[in-house]
Parts: C-alpha cells; structure tokens; sequence
C-alpha cells in the first residue's frame, strides 16, 4: 500500500491522536480479489450473518426503522466487535439510489461484512416515516442518533471504541450535518467516512440549510470542528481538492485527515453493470481494488487506533 504524507504533515502531528481504547481482533484482508455481496434484508430476529429492519420503540405504530446486520462471527457472549453506522444517499433515480436504509452498501462495503452494520434513518417532517431526500425533521433525525447509537452498541454487544460514522452523497454531508450537529451527538463516534459530498463544501440550492455557501459555510465549520483530532477517511469520486481546501481553512492542518480520490470508472468500467447505474454510487467497496484496499487498511488502522493522517493514492 503505497503512503503519501501530505506535504503540510509532519510526522509528529500524525501522532497527535491516540486513544486508551480496546484493541480489536478484526482484521480486513487488503490483499483479498474476493468481491463482496450485500446481505438481503429479511423479516427476522438479529441473528449472525443476517440483516434486519429494526424499530426503535420510540416509533413503534410509524414505518420510521433503522437496519442491523451482524457478521456470521458476531456472537453476544464473545469479541466486542467494531461497529459502523451509515447515512445512505437522496432519491435519485438517475444514480440507482432509492434513498431507503435497505439499499445501503457503503458500510458494509466498508466493514468487508466484518463490523456490525447499522444503517440510520433521517426522521420525516411528520415523524411517521424514514425521510428518503434530505434531512426531514433534523432534531428528530439527530435524536434518534443519540437514543440509539448507545443502545445499538450495548444491544448488540460492539466495541464502544471502534464507532464509525459513515456516509454516501446526502449521507456524506450528514457525517458532519447531522452526526457532527452538537457536541452531545458528536461524541458518539471514533471516526468517520465520507464518499462523494462533504459538508460545507458546495452550496445545495433550494434548501434553507446549504444556501447562500457564506452562512452554510460558517455554520459547517463549527460542525467541522467538532472531529477535534478523529481519524476521518475522505472519499471523492472527482475532484478531491475542493474538500481538502475547505478543511484547510477551517482547521489549519489535516492531521486527521486521510484523502482518498476514487476513479469507479475504473473500478467498474462502463456504467450501468451489475453493481451500480452511475459513477457516483457507493458500490465500489464491494469490488476488489486498489482504492478498496487502501480503505481496508485505513479500516484497519482506526479499528486499532493506530495513528491516521495520511494519502492514499
């Protein structure tokens, strides 16, 4: 795995972040040609190696439900397991994404179906269904982040010291919008994943919360400033520069900050396929690749807390 510190690094601040954590045994294959296919969501009691819709009771009587799966080697009496949470994507035909907690992937893409896998849902304005576009209620959103993400981890026996917070597209703008929102919801996580958006980067034309970019951009800072020193993998398929440049004014320094650029085109070739309808998708962790790779071993590292805060290339 070829590393690049970036040029404004140095090797002491890559050191800076360290945790008195739980190691885990879990390890990611880097080396692994093995593509991966996501577990069919099924009407049962959580159980190893499968994956189910999940109510919390606060919404017992609404359709608002999160989904779980549990590796096969998950057991409730053995290893204390990383765990990954995920916002998915928008509605948007035109890229394959429903916006529905089912036909999420990043994380388990992510997680190589090693971590438990919980995919979250944004609360609708009414609070009687998951919102597939944007953000719906965000306090509500942000609530059932803070109610659940603890009894999730407790439910289901994962290592409170191996959080991760993931995101594709809508979902990636919500790493820092709704999972950075305050300090209480921010302290939740051990690190964080985005893949194609970053908050604050753009502005989001007709919505009240990402426009004009001036205010959107001021209030996206204070969220950014809640990672306060976490291992956080950027993803971009396209230009990354933009979100690195952002980050930069922000904080200072990037010591943090791992930037992974990801060509899907390369990964998949011609669009549509078996996988993915468009290149901006979040399948490309369940293809074998040298972008998969280096995120596997990124994986690795922060399920370990080993020091972060370098390039992949």
């Amino acid at each position: 795995m070829k590393r690049i510190a970036l040029p404004s690094i140095t090797a002491a601040c890559c050191c800076l972040f360290c945790f008195a954590a739980i190691a885990t045994a879990v390890e990611l294959d880097v080396e692994s040609t093995q593509a991966l296919a996501l577990p069919e969501v099924v009407q049962a009691p959580p159980s190893a190696g499968v994956c189910t819709r999940q109510q919390a009771k606060e919404y017992v009587g609404t359709d608002v439900h999160h989904m779980v799966f549990l590796p096969k080697h998950w057991s409730a009496e053995g290893e204390r397991l990383p765990i990954i949470f995920e916002y998915t994507g928008n509605y948007y035909p035109a890229a394959g994404s429903t916006g529905k907690v089912e036909d999420a992937g990043l994380g388990y893409g992510l997680s190589g179906g090693q971590f438990i896998w919980v995919v979250l849902p944004m609360i609708s304005a009414d609070g009687k269904s998951n919102a597939i576009t944007w953000w719906g209620d965000v306090d509500a959103t942000v609530a059932y982040a803070k109610t659940n993400v603890p009894r999730i981890i407790e439910q289901f026996h994962a290592n409170p010291d191996a959080v991760f917070l993931c995101g594709f597209s809508r979902g990636a703008i919500g790493v820092n919008f709704l999972g950075l929102h305050d300090d209480e919801v921010a302290k939740l996580w051990t690190a964080f994943i985005t893949h194609d958006h970053f908050d604050g980067v753009r502005s989001w034309r007709g919505t009240e919360w990402g426009s004009p970019l001036e205010a959107y951009r001021e209030k996206a800072s204070q969220r950014l400033k809640r990672v306060a020193g976490r291992p956080y993998l950027v993803c971009e398929n396209g230009n990354i520069e933009p979100t690195r440049a952002f980050i930069q004014s922000v904080l200072g320094d990037q010591h943090a900050f791992t930037f992974l650029p990801i060509d899907t085109r390369m990964i998949f070739g011609e669009f549509p396929n078996q996988y993915a309808k468009h290149a901006h998708n979040d399948r490309w962790p369940l293809v074998p690749s040298h972008y998969r790779a280096d995120a596997w071993g990124w994986m690795n590292e922060a399920a370990n807390h080993s020091p972060l805060g370098k390039e992949r290339k």
